[in-house]
């Protein structure tokens, strides 16, 4: 499941964050004058490259070769490519390769991972004009950007959205009172009219954060480790309102641990499920499964917001060992511009966070595509520094407790609070 893969990743975060060092004279953190890709004129000062290489994500190189191909043909420079899977192998392989003189000049991974990559010393902040990242929307950016520095170009965003199986409910509601009304009636005989993974925090936090909580502070664009607002009145509101589902019988037992996202793919492919909360990745298996479903934005929640889902964002980023830094630049810009994105998202389904695109046909025609850019819009970048991977596993514990009715919402927020600053304490004193 990729989304169960994705808390695992979270929570294994930072192994072997001190492992590694950049290269002395290219330090990412430090944010001297000497990690700028170009000059002040904007222009390419370094010598023109024989060839770039760039690792990008397993089984998208279909989407990789439109741009590979023009941007050989408009710079003379050879562009190599070689796949490896994002979430994992190729962290691990920037940290050995990258050293070594192995690795590529341009490579990919999920936003939630450039924090650790910086500490790392294996990601170069890039220096791109305005009018470069102004085409981008304002949350994609900000997933980009590490404590004031800009690390990546957006490529693709994904978020939870409002799924439906179009024979079971007409419509998506505007309002979650309408769908709680709904599963109310509807919730019967082993049918379920609404389900989502409660006791995971990647998913609960869209109703938590729609209430007034949060994880850091977000101060001007900087995420404050000692201001948790996991446990503050929105965050207990939004954590009842979640265990209320599971209070009243409007979602199965199964629904819960490590095993609750294969049970809630398994009911709603059966037809048993008339609505779930859900991330574009369950789009191809629900048309296996032959399933007519519509997708749209999250409804409203009982006080009038919008629940404010995490989104992640790959991005295109430059290896702090990369030798032609000005070129690799170049090409992230050119992977990211509007023209190959659209290549991008017919070859890939990938959905670009390019805002010229939410207009254009591709984006506007496609039910799908629009529900994620509209969403995302509404969500939050999920925290990119390293101590996110320490709120995960004591959160996920704590909702555990409070949907199966073990701990009321408060203890329990309040305990996970204390688990994670002591965490992070002890990650900062290593």
């Amino acid at each position: 499941m990729k989304r169960l893969a994705m808390l695992m990743t979270a929570i294994l975060l930072l192994v072997g964050i001190l492992s590694a060092c950049g290269p002395s004279d290219k330090s990412t953190s430090s944010g001297s004058s000497n990690a700028s890709s170009k000059n002040n004129d904007g222009k390419i000062s370094e010598p023109k490259p024989d060839k770039l290489v760039v690792w990008e994500d397993k089984d998208k190189d279909n989407a990789l070769k439109p741009a590979i191909k023009s941007f050989e043909e408009k710079y003379g420079i050879k562009i190599e490519y070689k796949t490896l899977p994002m979430a994992d192998k190729m962290r691990e392989r920037l940290r050995l390769d990258g050293p070594a003189g192995k690795g590529p000049d341009v490579f990919t991974v999920p936003h939630d991972q450039i924090g650790q990559l910086v500490v790392q010393g294996l990601m170069r902040p890039l220096d791109v004009p305005s009018s470069v990242t102004d085409t981008f929307t304002d949350s994609s950016i900000q997933a980009q950007t590490y404590k004031g520095k800009l690390y990546g170009l957006p490529k693709a965003v994904e978020t939870p959205i409002f799924i439906y199986n179009k024979k079971l409910m007409d419509k998506a509601p505007a309002t979650f009172d309408e769908l709680y009304q709904f599963s109310k009636a509807f919730t019967k005989g082993g049918k379920y009219g609404f389900l989502f993974l409660g006791d995971n925090y990647y998913f609960a936090h869209a109703y938590m954060s729609g209430f007034g909580g949060y994880v850091f502070k977000n101060n001007n664009g900087t995420l404050d480790i000692k201001d948790l607002g996991l446990n503050n009145d929105g965050a207990v509101q939004g954590a009842e309102w979640i265990a209320k589902w599971y209070k009243e019988g409007l979602f199965p037992k199964g629904i819960v641990g490590t095993n609750g996202g294969s049970t809630l793919d398994g009911l709603f492919t059966e037809g048993k499920v008339a609505s779930k909360m859900d991330g574009p990745w369950s789009f191809e298996g629900m048309k296996k499964a032959g399933i007519d479903y519509g997708v749209a934005p999250l409804p409203k929640l009982p006080n009038g917001e919008y629940p404010k889902t995490f989104i992640g964002v790959k991005g295109w980023h430059v290896s702090a060992y990369s030798k032609s830094p000005q070129w690799a630049t170049k090409l992230v810009e050119w992977l990211t511009n509007a023209e190959n994105s659209k290549i991008r998202f017919e070859k890939s389904g990938e959905i670009p966070p390019v805002k010229a695109l939410l207009k254009d046909p591709i984006i506007a025609d496609n039910e799908g595509a629009k529900a994620v850019f509209v969403q995302a819009e509404r969500g939050e970048p999920m925290p990119n520094i390293p101590e996110m991977s320490q709120v995960w596993e004591p959160m996920a514990n704590a909702l555990q407790l409070i949907v199966t009715g073990k701990q009321g919402a408060k203890p329990a927020l309040d305990n996970a609070v204390k688990t994670i600053e002591t965490n992070i304490t002890q990650l900062n004193a290593k």
